[in-house]
């Protein structure tokens, strides 16, 4: 098993939600920890607690642009991919960017892993390859058709993975989150994410507006379950579980309105007036897929796999983490 404390990890989209996340977790570690980003989702404020940090170098740059991404990898052992323009409805709006960084991009840090000669390539896949395919649970060898611009690119990226671990030896391994939450996730802006958003409008007494009836539903998944797979991804040494994809979720799913419920139930401890603010509903946004499961028994049974948060449990950390930062 690979020792953890004596290897250099390149964080792309170090600055992000997940990205920094997993900067903090490997410089806890003792690790070397490289973080490149463009901060054009990211935030300088998600890292600056490293930049001290002696075993922590940011570079300030595009994975777009292929000189970036070479000077990145230089003496870098594992690449943790996180850099992407996420959110279906900013893909709907503006495919071309978004296929320029998602796959583009992707492309450029494979070939940039490859000539460094990294001993790994982990990516963020997505649960949006799942596509139009109705099968609950979601079991990795079984897809449907992409029902968005960005489904597409996440998809393409599987698929260079695949052609690069074969024709170059480059050994990649795919994480398809499934709705990840938790701390340092951004609850502003047009594209922010459902969790941070709704939290955010019920400690403001706002009604959070539920796209469809509610019933569509999740595989939430707290952020210190996908550090645990980024890690035995590294982990992994058996070349039989290598040089594919797994599924990154907890297993199980809630509907939207079982989480409005939840998120209320946590906030009324801080605030009770938040038990009394209505939810709104409006219709389904275009490229949602309606229900999404995961199942993980690949993860559990290749990389040891063993999701410690539930959505509750999950949700009663980040809620306390985000009525100590935003309020």
């Amino acid at each position: 098993m690979q020792d953890q404390t004596s290897f250099t990890v390149l964080i792309t989209g170090g600055a992000g939600f997940i990205g920094s996340n997993l900067c903090e977790y490997f410089l806890n570690l003792g690790n070397k920890v490289v973080c490149l980003d463009n901060f054009s989702t990211g935030h300088r404020h998600n890292i600056l607690p490293f930049l001290d940090n002696k075993n922590f170098a940011l570079i300030e740059g595009d994975i777009r642009n292929l000189e970036d991404c070479n000077t990145a990898v230089k003496g870098v052992d594992y690449v943790l991919h996180e850099a992407a323009l996420g959110s279906v409805p900013r893909s709907i709006n503006d495919p071309i960017t978004t296929n320029d960084v998602n796959v583009s991009g992707f492309l450029n840090m494979l070939v940039a892993s490859r000539d460094a000669k990294v001993k790994r390539f982990i990516y963020a896949a997505s649960s949006s390859t799942y596509g139009d395919s109705k099968e609950l649970p979601k079991v990795e060898d079984v897809i449907g058709k992409p029902l968005s611009p960005y489904a597409i690119t996440k998809y393409v990226n599987e698929l260079y993975a695949d052609i690069f671990s074969k024709t170059y030896g480059l050994e990649t391994i795919g994480l398809r989150y499934f709705n990840v939450f938790g701390r340092r996730q951004d609850p502003e802006g047009a594209y922010a994410a459902v969790i941070p958003k709704f939290v955010k409008q019920l400690m403001n007494l706002e009604s959070p507006l539920i796209n469809g009836d509610g019933n569509y539903s999740r595989d939430f998944t707290y952020i210190d379950n996908v550090i645990q797979m980024n890690a035995l991804a590294i982990k992994a040494t058996d070349s039989e579980v290598i040089n594919t994809v797994y599924n990154t979720a907890y297993g199980e799913r809630n509907t939207l309105n079982d989480l409005v419920r939840t998120l209320k139930q946590i906030l009324s401890a801080y605030d009770s007036k938040i038990a009394a603010v209505e939810i709104l509903y409006q219709s389904n946004r275009a490229g949602d897929i309606p229900h999404s499961l995961a199942s993980i028994d690949k993860a559990k049974n290749n990389l040891g796999y063993d999701p410690k948060f539930s959505l509750e449990q999950g949700l009663q950390e980040a809620i306390q983490w985000y009525w100590e930062n935003l309020k």
